[in-house]
């Protein structure tokens, strides 16, 4: 594939403005500089990648926009609706590229349609909670006595309470009862005491929300809730990589890839606003045999038979 050229007076700057840590967001970063690669970009050459991360921190993430605003930046990058949201507060003058963009859940604030977005948002959706029931139901099946689940979720953000909300309200459809865990901070002790005090009410199982909060204590969040006797489904595959039981969803390393892309069609001169938000189409199932055999669970074979990858 022919190479673009190169130059070097005017390098366009990619700004991946996440509001979760650098570790939560390693492997999505790679997937996106191999996509711009296979695209015949070359870093430091046809783009730069100036990476943000907030950390958890709304204020830190503000701090950082703006510093990068009075830099400069062609396009920005984000693994959310959360950090667009905060860009288009501050500025309506530079395309963004988002990953995980969802048609329900308050977020079409963002666009107008998935076919035609019409404004300076555009990218991927991850079809977040809308795979909410087919978690919830794995859960069941690997545990045919499961009476109480939790919702973990960030309680910060108008959109992921209504994401918790739609979780519970999956939860109970499917005739358990469930009990919502709210995060604030990126604070691991009062994590680590939301889920220890839903243990002791009862809790037998966990549905992590993603969102930046979530996704900035994963590793945390997957080994406490496996040495206190959680078990724990996510959307992406980290958790599991971390400890956690298993995962569903779509696959962040095929989303990055897109979005790289939608960033270059965007620097050869296409508009946000005239490029369709793409749906994926595969999804992973992860299970981590490893801590089934911590919490006890036998996880059944038509269960393992469907998994992408099996952690043993």
């Amino acid at each position: 594939m022919p190479r673009l050229s190169a130059q070097p007076s005017a390098v366009p700057v990619i700004c991946y403005m996440a509001l979760a840590t650098r570790e939560s967001d390693a492997r999505s970063v790679a997937a996106f500089r191999d996509g711009m690669r296979d695209l015949g970009h070359v870093e430091g050459r046809t783009y730069t990648l100036a990476e943000r991360y907030a950390e958890g921190d709304m204020a830190r993430a503000e701090s950082l926009l703006r510093e990068q605003l009075a830099q400069s930046v062609s396009v920005f990058l984000t693994p959310g609706a959360a950090a667009a949201r905060l860009i288009l507060r501050l500025t309506k003058a530079v395309p963004i590229v988002s990953v995980g963009l969802h048609p329900r859940g308050g977020q079409t604030d963002l666009f107008a349609s998935l076919a035609r977005p019409g404004g300076m948002v555009t990218g991927v959706s991850n079809f977040g909670e809308e795979l909410a029931a087919k978690r919830v139901q794995l859960l069941k099946e690997v545990m045919p006595k499961l009476a109480t689940a939790g919702v973990l979720h960030n309680t910060t953000d108008p959109v992921f309470q209504r994401w918790g909300e739609e979780t519970e309200t999956e939860i109970r459809a499917q005739g358990l009862d469930a009990v919502r865990l709210g995060l604030t901070s990126t604070s691991l002790e009062a994590m680590r005491q939301t889920l220890r005090g839903a243990r002791s009410r009862g809790v037998e199982a966990v549905v992590i929300v993603r969102d930046f909060l979530t996704s900035a204590l994963y590793v945390a969040i997957a080994r406490t809730s496996r040495d206190i006797g959680l078990a724990t489904i996510a959307e992406e595959r980290r958790y599991p990589d971390a400890g956690a039981l298993m995962s569903y969803g779509t696959s962040d390393r095929d989303l990055f890839r897109s979005a790289a892309g939608y960033v270059d069609r965007i620097l050869k001169g296409a508009k946000p606003g005239d490029l369709p938000v793409e749906q994926p189409t595969r999804f992973e199932l992860v299970v981590n045999l490893k801590t089934a055999k911590v919490l006890g669970i036998t996880v059944p074979q038509a269960v393992l038979l469907r998994a992408d990858e099996v952690i043993a």
